[in-house]
């Protein structure tokens, strides 16, 4: 099994209410973006959003292609993401450290107050080194939170040089995540 390029691992692992504004492993770049998304029934939305985010459908319809041992995102699991067209197409190796499923009631409905989705950490290929989660959020007075958080460091002298395109590449392909939690929870 790949060995995390990390030492750090777990801190995207944050169930609700645990806040995900301080905390984060020193020496890292730090990214948390929240998105509250409006829909009538945030309940069955949440409950569509963290399915999407667990069976990888929020990263296919941010137009990543995922390879993955697994149809759906549970601890251990390693996932190849892929960003980018042909021969310039990135590839990146994780495997999921975290998964958390929507918890329902007796009327299968979702209980409010929690977080689903999942969290992966890089494994040796991958251009940045640290980790990332993924979260929709049914908040205690019943609102839906689309959630993005990361923690990391270039992986190499060329990805360091590289940077400003990094970081460039990220926001854009979280405008991409935001966009496609959108379409999953039917907003």
């Amino acid at each position: 099994m790949d060995r995390f390029t990390y030492e750090e691992q777990g801190a995207t692992d944050r169930p609700y209410p645990e806040a995900l504004d301080d905390g984060w492993p020193p020496g890292y770049t730090v990214m948390v973006e929240s998105h509250e998304i409006a829909t009538e029934d945030p309940s069955a939305a949440f409950i569509s959003l963290t399915e999407g985010i667990l069976a990888w459908d929020l990263h296919r319809r941010a137009g990543l292609t995922m390879q993955s041992d697994a149809a759906r995102a549970h601890p251990g699991v390693r996932v190849v993401a892929g960003f980018g067209i042909g021969p310039a197409r990135i590839k990146a190796p994780c495997r999921v450290i975290w998964s958390r499923e929507p918890q329902l009631d007796g009327a299968g409905r979702a209980v409010p107050g929690q977080r689903g989705g999942f969290g992966y950490g890089t494994l040796p290929g991958h251009p940045v080194k640290g980790e990332e989660g993924f979260y929709a959020e049914l908040t205690a007075d019943d609102r839906l939170l689309f959630i993005c958080s990361a923690y990391s460091v270039p992986a190499t002298l060329l990805f360091r040089l590289a940077s400003p395109v990094t970081r460039l590449t990220q926001r854009y392909v979280l405008s991409r995540y935001v966009k496609a939690a959108r379409e999953l929870a039917g907003a």
